[in-house]
């Protein structure tokens, strides 16, 4: 559902009520580079989160806002996408194929060295296929990031409170879904690690006694913490997803093995937001004049130049590209907001 208004109308349009902000970012590796496009953008346009719900690179992104002071916040996720990218030469060419090969290429390294900023090879990791080697849970350490986010994020700061986190993980053993949340729990570093550990590329994570993955493939874009609760006031949730489930129809078997991924990436999302949609039509009924929310849907849409393995493509231009997309969609949602006029429904959705 997307609403029309006079372009005419300025950010004086908004809802008159006091209104909180919350952000829910998803998983997704590389793609991540999208989340920070479009904190970027939101910021310049003066929009800032009072609660930031964040999944795997989600996770990791929230505690870089978090944990930083507002005027160091890009300058931080810069810096970590900057470390993060192999630097190798940009793309030579905006040609499909040879744009393909090139992403692919990068993907391929990433794989072979990893990212020494993330993770590193894990041993034995995939030699543990072997008979004769013992054993192993994962292909890759991603210890690394435990350095990375002590170096780009005050814990001390994320902890107090100035935004509210809730970090989204599954517990390996029951299945369950976990969030910490700084307005109950203290975050620590091994907390956002525990994300951002998908299986099997990743080792889960011990922390209080319960070994922690990440939540990708059960609830990639966690909304839930958000509206557990309703709201005790009118509320605007932007969510970037890095999945979509819109795409045109597959042509090869690379094109088909990118769309499992992101249907089993997306699909939890659609889910939570349908059950939504349901949800707040009855409390429109019951009780019409309460709490208004308004979420708004921002999803990358993968350029066809992207390939299956496009959350280990850390090629610059796709680091660049992914950043762009987030501004550019984030800028979409401002205009949005500053178009909307206040109506009367309780629940607004809007994919943008």
């Amino acid at each position: 559902m997307t609403e029309s208004a006079s372009p005419a109308l300025s950010a004086v349009a908004q809802v008159a009520r006091p209104r909180d902000t919350a952000l829910v970012l998803a998983g997704g590796n590389a793609l991540g580079a999208y989340h920070a496009g479009g904190y970027e953008m939101l910021q310049a346009r003066g929009i800032q989160p009072g609660w930031i719900a964040g999944a795997s690179i989600g996770a990791v992104t929230a505690a870089i806002i978090a944990g930083n002071a507002p005027e160091h916040r890009v300058e931080r996720l810069r810096q970590f996408w900057d470390e993060a990218t192999q630097h190798t030469a940009p793309s030579a060419t905006e040609r499909l194929k040879p744009r393909q090969v090139y992403n692919g290429l990068h993907a391929l390294m990433t794989l072979a060295w990893g990212r020494p900023t993330i993770f590193r090879h894990r041993l034995p990791g995939l030699w543990s296929a072997l008979p004769w080697v013992p054993n192993d849970v994962a292909l890759f350490d991603h210890s690394p990031l435990l350095d990375t986010l002590v170096r780009l994020v005050d814990f001390g700061r994320l902890n107090r409170g100035d935004i509210r986190v809730t970090i989204g993980c599954v517990d390996i053993t029951t299945g369950e879904e976990v969030y910490v949340d700084t307005a109950h729990q203290t975050i620590r570093p091994e907390h956002i690690l525990a994300s951002t550990a998908i299986i099997p590329a990743f080792a889960p994570v011990e922390v209080d006694g319960r070994l922690l993955c990440d939540a990708g493939y059960t609830n990639n874009l966690p909304l839930d913490p958000i509206f557990a609760a309703e709201p005790a006031r009118d509320l605007l949730c932007i969510a970037f997803d890095l999945f979509g489930l819109h795409a045109p129809r597959p042509a090869s078997l690379d094109a088909v093995l990118e769309r499992a991924n992101d249907l089993i990436f997306a699909s939890a999302g659609r889910r939570a937001i349908a059950g939504l949609e349901r949800e707040y039509a009855l409390r429109q009924k019951l009780d019409p004049h309460g709490p208004a929310v308004a979420l708004l849907h921002l999803v990358y849409q993968a350029e066809a130049d992207q390939l299956a393995a496009k959350s280990f493509d850390f090629s610059p231009s796709s680091i660049r590209d992914r950043w762009q997309a987030g501004s550019r969609d984030a800028g979409r949602c401002a205009d949005w907001l500053a178009r909307r006029i206040p109506g009367d429904l309780r629940f607004t959705y809007a994919k943008l």
